[in-house]
């Protein structure tokens, strides 16, 4: 099933929406319970943030599919977030505010695991758009 074009799938079904709703759900419980508390409100909420962007964003994006521009777009700020959440987590385990090594060991190769996943994923949508037939009566791209 191809997860660019087909009508009938969800964002649901996609690796990237299943690898970010993954680690929103572990970086949501890392920082109430692995950070000091100061740290839950400064680079805790940051962090909450930028890993949740990741997963809306691919969940808006899966409407716009059938536009490229949109697509691609909406995928780069996927991605963005993606890079913001792993810089979060550095400054949190270089300040000693997250102090376990495995715990920021095992998220860190997620979130670079999915970072790469997202990128996979914009190459394969940008290849795909472009061998599209224009008059598909399934598909409406932007000019």
């Amino acid at each position: 099933m191809d997860p660019v074009f087909c009508p009938t799938m969800s964002y649901k079904n996609l690796e990237i929406w299943a690898m970010a709703r993954s680690l929103a759900v572990d970086i949501h419980r890392m920082t109430l319970t692995n950070l000091p508390k100061f740290e839950m409100c400064e680079q805790g909420s940051q962090i909450r943030r930028a890993i949740k962007s990741v997963k809306a964003n691919i969940v808006e994006v899966y409407g716009r599919r059938r536009y490229r521009r949109d697509y691609v777009r909406f995928l780069v700020f996927a991605h963005s977030s993606c890079d913001e959440t792993k810089d979060h987590l550095e400054t949190l385990f270089e300040t000693g505010s997250l102090s376990d090594s495995s715990l920021y060991q095992d998220l860190h190769d997620r979130i670079t695991r999915l970072s790469r996943a997202l990128n996979g994923f914009i190459i394969d949508v940008e290849k795909k758009h472009l061998t599209v037939r224009q008059d598909s009566p399934s598909y409406h791209s932007d000019p």
